[in-house]
């Protein structure tokens, strides 16, 4: 009976992963996103193998977390990296057919003298939209063929209807004699036609004559330069990569807010562990009276969401009205988040107050699992009180504690918290050709430049964030493999 409960609640489960399965694989071949779909594609097949194989039992447990590390991990940094070697942005967000498109439909201009058409978008059947327009002299026409009036089959759209399916709407022509006719309320027509003609791969302008061609740039230019918009998504192979280190007005201020990024992330942990550790080591004491409650008080911080924490401090240290100037230091007019140089050590110490109480609960921890006959024995042959925390407790501290300090620098590298709360990347650095400020990390230049800035160059901001990647994952492989010595020193 077990069994086939069990047998039913599986194939129960199977049959849903299935059916969302199939519904995501036609919605992904309905819009071609080809990536998405080999995804979905590949994924079912190997639910289903696995679920219903006869030797994969082991694989059940662990398949759910692969998946999810292929879909919330490995795609994403895949998809980023390859973006990252595209103009995706503002105005390139288009495929090439989808532009052109784009471009003939706004090219369209009215017939001078074409008369008004009185119409309705009606719904057939199949849900697809048709135009009943009457002419001037009376004759209706249902998408070009003359009828008597609108089919008993067919919906009249009203105006909530308009409102939704406005493109499908906007999209509609009947072609007459010297033109199409469309509509924009859905309730009068007229005679458009287009000024610009597609043909040869080129577009040419039928009043002026001038002819523009698709460049590699991802637009449709002439020969002196004009583009029509919008352009459409382009290979651009390593040209983002490329600008950022060879555009001279780029370079000075991605290498200082590289260094800066660095400094921010080694000071960050450098600082909450050495204040963590401090606290730990004197907390450690048995016999200590209220130790318990001393601990509680450390940890609060850390409990407190880190954006809340963020914006409290970013009011304390308002220059005209915070309680640090106004409060601690009686009135003073300190620039703490309007100077370059204050404002990164503001936020230093606002980093400081939001990490310490994590690295007081490893070095806690640590401490604690350190053998107390190896103390002992450091003791026996001598050890004074330094000797014992730099040649035993430091080490095999580190030991602990070194895998918690490399993924302390990479969160610290990519912290964007701290600084879009306290500082937004400011004070603004006025000779950046970008969106920068004086204490953006290089994550949150990323994102000015990505949604930031007037022009969004998502492209640019994936090629970017690829090398912010491989730099942090470049740093942690050297760290990891410095605290394995470690361990084999000290095992």
């Amino acid at each position: 009976m077990n069994d086939l409960r069990s047998l039913g609640a599986k194939l129960l489960l199977v049959g849903v992963v299935n059916a969302l399965a199939v519904y995501g694989l036609v919605a992904t071949y309905a819009v071609r996103d080809w990536g998405i779909f080999v995804v979905l594609l590949v994924a079912t097949a190997a639910v289903d193998y696995v679920y219903f194989g006869r030797r994969t039992l082991a694989t059940r447990y662990l398949l759910p977390g692969m998946l999810f590390l292929v879909v919330f991990q490995i795609y994403v940094v895949v998809y980023t990296a390859y973006a990252g070697f595209t103009n995706v942005g503002d105005g390139h967000n288009l495929t090439r057919e989808q532009a052109l498109s784009h471009i003939l439909a706004v090219s369209e201009k009215r017939v001078p003298g074409s008369p008004p058409y009185r119409v309705q978008v009606l719904a057939g059947p199949d849900g697809r939209l048709h135009l009943l327009a009457t002419d001037p002299r009376g004759t209706t026409t249902l998408d070009g063929e003359p009828v008597a009036g609108a089919p008993a089959d067919h919906r009249v759209l009203q105006l909530r209807d308009l409102v939704s399916r406005q493109q499908e709407v906007l999209a509609l022509r009947v072609p007459v004699e010297g033109g199409s006719i469309r509509t924009e309320d859905g309730s009068t027509g007229y005679i458009a036609r287009p000024t610009l003609r597609y043909a040869g791969g080129q577009l040419t302008d039928a009043t002026t004559g001038t002819v523009y061609r698709a460049t590699e740039r991802g637009f449709f230019e002439s020969d002196d330069g004009r583009a029509l918009t919008p352009g459409w998504r382009e290979f651009v192979g390593f040209d983002n990569y490329v600008r950022a280190f060879s555009d001279e007005r780029l370079r000075a201020p991605l290498l200082s807010v590289f260094a800066w990024t660095f400094a921010f992330a080694l000071l960050s942990v450098l600082t909450t562990f050495l204040l963590g550790l401090v606290l730990a080591l004197a907390l450690n004491k048995e016999g200590l009276r209220g130790r318990g409650v001393y601990r509680s008080l450390l940890v609060l911080p850390y409990a407190v969401p880190s954006f809340l924490s963020a914006l409290v401090w970013t009011g304390m240290l308002n220059q005209s009205f915070g309680f640090i100037n106004q409060g601690l230091l009686g009135g003073a007019d300190v620039p703490w988040l309007n100077d370059p140089t204050l404002a990164k050590v503001s936020v230093l110490l606002v980093n400081l107050w939001l990490g310490f109480p994590y690295m007081f609960l490893i070095c806690t921890g640590a401490l604690q699992a350190i053998p107390g006959e190896v103390v002992e024995a450091a003791r026996i042959d001598g050890a004074g009180a330094w000797q014992l925390f730099r040649r035993v407790t430091l080490p095999l501290l580190l030991v602990s504690t070194g895998p918690l300090l490399v993924a302390s620098f990479a969160f610290n590298f990519n912290n964007f918290t701290v600084i879009y709360f306290v500082t937004g990347g400011g004070p603004n650095v006025p000779e950046a050709p970008i969106t920068l400020g004086s204490t953006d990390l290089l994550i949150s230049m990323v994102y000015k430049v990505a949604f930031g800035g007037a022009g969004r160059e998502w492209g640019f901001a994936c090629a970017m964030s690829t090398i912010i990647f491989l730099i942090v994952a470049a740093i942690s492989a050297a760290s990891f493999r410095r605290t394995r010595a470690l361990e084999e020193t000290y095992a």
